[in-house]
């Protein structure tokens, strides 16, 4: 491609995972003759399910409300593994076309709006060099963490320990790990994957905790679903399952919320079955927090519980006081021998895939912004962000988002706007978290990604059943200024 591509695109999609590919599908869907692009910084589709390459990693949320409501998935199993869910978005852009739009390498430097002409100049880099896109409407569909960096946290004299220090976010393909010693740094949904997954090949492994999560354990498979793959074309059983698994977990969550004491007796006897007779549970396996305070880790077939029993992994509650040559010394006095460390310390979180945002030259921090209906920012034009629930499956969300995107462009066009966006008109909102999560990587990201409030049209509720409920009926032009550029002659209207 050249420099600077002549064309000026209808929309300019940042990312090529989830997100970005249901993007393309929900816009063209509704609009079949836009044009796009999609710019992805990685060699191949998969985003997230591309760049996590460590044992056993998987999917968080169940794989039917995880996937696409419009291309059914084709396994039985309630919780798919990485390659299976990258696989998966490689045949659905596959089957759609949607891999025709597709520019690989292209990392997105900075955007800048042109208020005069209603376009967004988009640098990116692609090999070092610099490339620009043009486009009247930007969407970025890449996630909300750093691909180039995980979140390291100060370990104290790390530099003394003789062994490998490992990011599972940088997993090395040749990691030899047969018959050694250990030790996984992190408790949430990374080091409950990795010890049961390394487990079998190690002599020992450790999952060294400052303080527990709450565990589910879900069965690999459930014969409701089994039935309705094997009785219903795939299409029908696809969505009965997929509303179903949605309902299901967001009823487990409302039970939570609402009986916080009962649901912690829940959790916490459902891990003393499922744990050797007299195990701690109350200190390795019982948070201070109450559940959902911090995001609950779903552990298939109890597979951490079993790697536990079997002798081989041990979950360790304690602090770090220094590292030495040989492992770690924890403040309890007690050392842990170690070849190997896996510092799985949680995300570094960032809006916008890290780009600079421009209005006419002028910086726009997200920090600084309210997100309207969780997917525009005030007083951005044409601009949407896709981020999914902490409370469910990212995919739920972020579908909602991508035909809410879909809807305003084709009102945009109807009416011969080039610009829109959401606005407060002046009024002074009430801040309020875009995350309700108290996890680390959340607290460590304020001021970094946008807020919400506690009105409407700037709440930002992790409830699916009310934000399906709103995405049919809500006033698309509320809180909306629409225009047209004052250059018109040199920025069509998104192109009908």
């Amino acid at each position: 491609m050249p420099a600077t591509a002549t064309d000026v695109l209808d929309v300019l999609i940042v990312g090529a995972g989830l997100s970005g590919i249901d993007s393309a599908y929900r816009l063209t869907e509704r609009n079949p003759d836009l044009t796009y692009k999609i710019v992805e910084q990685r060699d191949q589709i998969g985003g997230t399910w591309d760049l996590f390459r460590y044992p056993g990693v998987r999917s968080d949320s169940d794989i039917f409300t995880l996937s696409f409501p419009w291309y059914p998935w084709k396994g039985t199993k309630t919780v798919a593994l990485g390659h299976e869910i990258r696989q998966y978005l490689e045949d659905a852009a596959a089957h759609f076309g949607i891999d025709e739009h597709i520019d690989f390498g292209v990392k997105v430097v900075s955007a800048d709006f042109d208020t005069t002409t209603d376009l967004w100049t988009v640098t990116t880099e692609v090999d070092g060099k610099a490339r620009v896109y043009v486009t009247r409407f930007l969407y970025v569909c890449a996630g909300y963490y750093r691909y180039d960096h995980g979140y390291e946290p100060q370990l104290p004299e790390i530099e003394k320990f003789g062994g490998q220090v490992v990011h599972p976010q940088f997993w090395p393909e040749d990691l030899d790990y047969a018959g050694k010693k250990v030790v996984v740094i992190g408790s949430g949904a990374t080091a409950v994957t990795l010890i049961p997954s390394m487990a079998p090949d190690v002599e020992r492994i450790t999952m060294l905790q400052r303080s527990p999560t709450y565990m589910l354990a879900l069965p690999w498979e459930d014969p409701m679903t089994k039935i309705l793959l094997k009785v219903l074309p795939s299409k029908a059983a696809h969505h009965i399952i997929r509303v179903r698994n949605a309902i299901g977990t967001f009823g487990f969550y409302q039970y939570c919320r609402l009986f916080p004491k009962l649901s912690r007796r829940t959790l916490r006897r459902l891990a003393k079955l499922q744990l050797p007779k007299d195990y701690p549970v109350d200190v390795h396996f019982k948070p201070r927090y109450e559940p959902w305070d911090q995001r609950l880790c779903v552990i298939p077939a109890g597979d951490l519980y079993t790697a536990v029993r079997s002798g081989k992994a041990e979950v360790v509650t304690d602090h770090i006081e220094r590292f030495t040559e040989t492992g770690i010394d924890l403040k309890s006095g007690r050392h842990l021998d170690a070849d190997i460390v896996v510092t799985a310390t949680g995300l570094e979180l960032v809006a916008m895939g890290g780009a600079a945002l421009f209005i006419d030259g002028a910086e726009q921090k997200p920090g600084d912004k309210y997100a309207y209906r969780g997917y525009m920012l005030n007083d951005v034009p044409n601009l949407a962000w896709a981020v999914g629930y902490t409370n469910a499956s990212w995919t739920l969300r972020v579908d909602l988002t991508a035909q809410a995107t879909a809807k305003l462009i084709a009102h945009m066009r109807e009416h011969g706007y080039t610009h829109a966006y959401p606005t407060a008109q002046g009024e002074v909102l009430e801040d309020s978290p875009l995350l309700e999560l108290d996890s680390g990587y959340v607290q460590r990201a304020a001021g970094n990604i946008p807020k919400a409030s506690k009105t409407q049209p700037w709440v930002v509720r992790h409830n699916l059943v009310l934000d399906a409920y709103d995405a049919r009926r809500y006033d698309i032009t509320e809180s909306m200024v629409f225009g047209t550029a004052a250059k018109q002659q040199k920025s069509e209207t998104l192109s009908a």
